[in-house]
């Protein structure tokens, strides 16, 4: 009698749902807006959690770029979480720097629970002062309090070995051109030229050159980051508002708008040049293929739009908290709404751009 055969058993196979695939690469390219880079401070903490995504460059320029410095050390010493907790310690510090600063609310805006500064007699006060003394009248060279707290956070040695590419813009206030400093090249200095406000701080030199705030000749500079990383897909994390609503009529209002749109200027041009190189691009050539396969995707917020310019400068815990958490929520929605298209397509539409050019 011949010898029965055995049954195999089935081989189980994992559901397609459930089948392991490498994170998708993404780089991050940050706006700068002093206090309001805690929106992207929670932008990032969500993206570090997301087992999806691994973050291969930032671009980044005054408060983009010290959350884009501190991130990358913070991921070469201890991974995403090494990170996370980076940028929670970094925004602490400047928190509590800020209990001495003399931008405090005034008594009815804490009341009324607005973030805004615009009743605190001593903004008032330095405002005015900003528009007839300069930082050199005033000597104010060495009052930036960001100085310390970013050489307390930031081994710069292990960040210019840091797997996550950083480019950090700088406006050379002799020629005009932005200046991108690569991790080799990142110093406190770097970073403190990227964030000095010309009104507030004498210009921060290197190299023998005077350097003022990034956001004059990118806000941030997207360039570096198709032509030097792998990634094709750049998120924006956009913190200044681009339209607002109805005209400004007064002083104030009036010289708020024209910074946001001075600020947004180089970033708006920058996209509508990449629109136009992706238009043109030679998929056969190695450059071409580069910008042809761009994506871009933006994280924004209304309430950034509702908050007033004079915010910007404070530094509460309970404020930037509020902002963190907004900007956790908006990467949130994006990545339940968009995650799928990344590595796919663009969720924002910089064509439109191009419109009525």
């Amino acid at each position: 009698m011949p010898p029965t055969k055995k049954k195999q058993r089935p081989v189980k196979r994992a559901p397609a749902s459930r089948a392991r695939t490498a994170p998708a690469l993404v780089d991050f390219a940050l706006q700068g807006g002093g206090a309001h880079g805690a929106f992207t401070w929670g932008v990032l903490d969500r993206a570090l959690e997301e087992p999806r995504l691994r973050i291969e460059g930032i671009s980044g320029t005054s408060a983009g770029a010290m959350n884009a410095a501190v991130l990358a050390d913070g991921y070469t010493e201890g991974g995403a979480d090494g990170a996370r907790a980076a940028l929670e310690r970094f925004w602490r510090q400047v928190s509590d720097a800020a209990r001495f600063s003399p931008f405090q609310r005034g008594p009815l805006d804490i009341l009324t629970g607005n973030w805004t500064l615009d009743n605190s007699p001593i903004y008032v006060a330095m405002d005015l002062a900003s528009r007839l003394f300069s930082p050199y009248d005033l000597g104010m060279a060495a009052l930036n309090p960001l100085a310390d707290i970013l050489v307390a956070n930031i081994d710069f040695e292990r960040l210019r070995a840091s797997p996550i590419n950083v480019y950090v813009t700088a406006t050379n206030v002799r020629t005009g051109r932005g200046r991108v400093f690569r991790n080799a090249e990142l110093s406190p200095e770097a970073l403190l030229a990227s964030a000095c406000l010309p009104t507030m701080f004498q210009a921060i030199e290197i190299d023998g050159d005077p350097y003022w705030d990034g956001g004059f000749s990118g806000n941030p500079t997207i360039m570096p980051l198709v032509r030097e990383c792998s990634a094709s897909d750049t998120v924006l994390v956009q913190i200044n508002p681009v339209e607002r609503p109805g005209t400004p009529r007064s002083a104030r209002d009036i010289l708020n708008r024209l910074n946001e749109i001075s600020f947004n200027s180089p970033l708006l041009k920058e996209l509508k040049l990449i629109a136009l190189l992706r238009q043109a691009a030679d998929p056969g050539d190695r450059e071409g293929r580069n910008w042809a396969r761009m994506r871009i995707h933006r994280i924004s917020s209304d309430v950034m739009t509702a908050l007033g310019a004079s915010s910007k400068l404070n530094a509460e815990w309970a404020f930037l908290c509020m902002l963190r958490d907004e900007g956790r929520r908006c990467a949130d929605e994006f990545i339940a709404a968009h995650g799928p298209d990344i590595g796919k397509r663009s969720t924002y539409d910089i064509d439109e751009l191009l419109e009525g050019q």
